[in-house]
């Protein structure tokens, strides 16, 4: 099951090569301190996708690796089975020294775009988007996130070619 969720993530990667054509450049955040970013990371919303479909509770622990690119770590329960499934991948930023661009690989040799586009200023939540606008997570360093929050990041998403509609609450 574990390979399953590692395959799927790699049909992610190769999607957002004609994301200039279609949408205006997709702002990110200015700055980004991969230290503070790193650890644990629970997902809030995200927009569907077929490698997380049937998933429980998604999270992501991000650390450094030797190579001083950073070691991912995607898991989720399936909720059928109740299983723990996994997938881990490397990341590497693309666009130093703001940091903010980078990207994933969990099957070489296909990779995708992981874009933060915005960040809470105590590094409490974090919004990831492709260029193309096909894959969008919320994150949170906790498991929920107050309402309020949520609703501040809609409009600077809609800015900047998100559908909020498409966005779906992450089952925990």
């Amino acid at each position: 099951m574990k390979y399953l969720l590692a395959i799927m993530m790699a049909l992610l990667c190769g999607c957002s090569q004609h994301a200039a054509t279609v949408y205006p450049p997709l702002k990110t955040v200015e700055r980004v301190d991969m230290n503070r970013y790193l650890g644990e990371w629970h997902e809030i919303a995200r927009y569907p996708n077929s490698f997380q479909q049937g998933c429980l509770g998604s999270s992501a622990v991000y650390s450094l690796r030797a190579d001083g690119d950073i070691r991912v770590v995607n898991s989720c329960r399936d909720k059928d089975s109740g299983e723990l499934r996994t997938a881990v991948g490397r990341a590497w930023v693309v666009a130093p020294p703001d940091n903010s661009k980078l990207k994933v690989s969990f099957f070489w040799p296909f990779r995708g775009d992981y874009w933060i586009i915005a960040l809470g200023s105590g590094y409490e939540y974090a919004v990831i988007g492709t260029p193309d606008r096909q894959y969008l997570w919320i994150l949170s360093r906790t498991p929920l996130m107050p309402p309020a929050m949520y609703e501040s990041l809609m409009l600077p998403l809609e800015k900047q070619g998100f559908d909020r509609h498409r966005l779906v609450t992450t089952p925990r």
